[in-house]
């Protein structure tokens, strides 16, 4: 998709009904499902943002941005995700978590995003996070300086998000998880699947 195609769609975006649950469900693993509302909110999950940016690339056509977790010894190691993380008591409000986090992670100053809306919120079992996502742009090129906890950028093409061939299922083996099948996204050679996948799944019946 062309930018200034997906620009002169963003009040559009701003007011169509979210897909919620609906849409998550579709990319979500079974474990998730087993979690109702009432069960998320007696486990008093820990609170989290991340963006999903949305920006041109040289030849103007529309990319967004996923970062390769770098490896480390706990739950989300070497995942593939928006940046964002947990909310820091300086935060104002949660929106300010999702910018001040993408800056910390990938070099993106809050002056050069413009936030669209936020989403639905997302349910993570097994580090017990609640996280906001938010939808957001730049109009112009970025130049991405990730930090330590980023392993790899990486830029995908808003159209191979709506394609609806790079939709799959793969055998997961995790610390809580044993050979289950799981719905993914297939996005330059990269698995996307759990939390990640869900926020994906929504964002693209919005823009679809």
């Amino acid at each position: 998709m062309h930018f200034s195609d997906f620009v002169t769609q963003i009040k559009k975006f701003q007011t169509k009904p979210l897909g919620g649950l609906a849409s998550q469900f579709k990319l979500a693993p079974a474990l998730r499902k087993q979690y109702s509302e009432a069960v998320i909110q007696s486990k008093t999950p820990r609170k989290a943002a991340v963006l999903a940016l949305f920006y041109p690339d040289v030849n103007h056509n529309t990319k967004f941005l996923l970062t390769e977790r770098a490896s480390y010894h706990g739950t989300h190691s070497a995942q593939i995700s928006f940046p964002g993380g947990k909310v820091d008591v300086k935060d104002k409000n949660i929106e300010q978590t999702a910018l001040r986090e993408t800056d910390e992670e990938v070099g993106i100053s809050p002056k050069n995003i413009t936030l669209i809306r936020q989403l639905s919120d997302t349910y993570i079992p097994p580090s017990n996070f609640l996280v906001a996502p938010f939808l957001g742009y730049s109009t112009t090129p970025l130049q991405f300086v990730p930090n330590k906890e980023v392993a790899s950028i990486i830029e995908v093409s808003l159209e191979d998000l709506l394609n609806d061939a790079n939709l799959t299922e793969v055998p997961m083996h995790t610390s809580y998880m044993k050979n289950i099948e799981v719905p993914c996204f297939k996005l330059n050679d990269y698995t996307v699947w759990g939390a990640t996948a869900m926020m994906l799944s929504e964002i693209k019946d919005l823009i679809k």
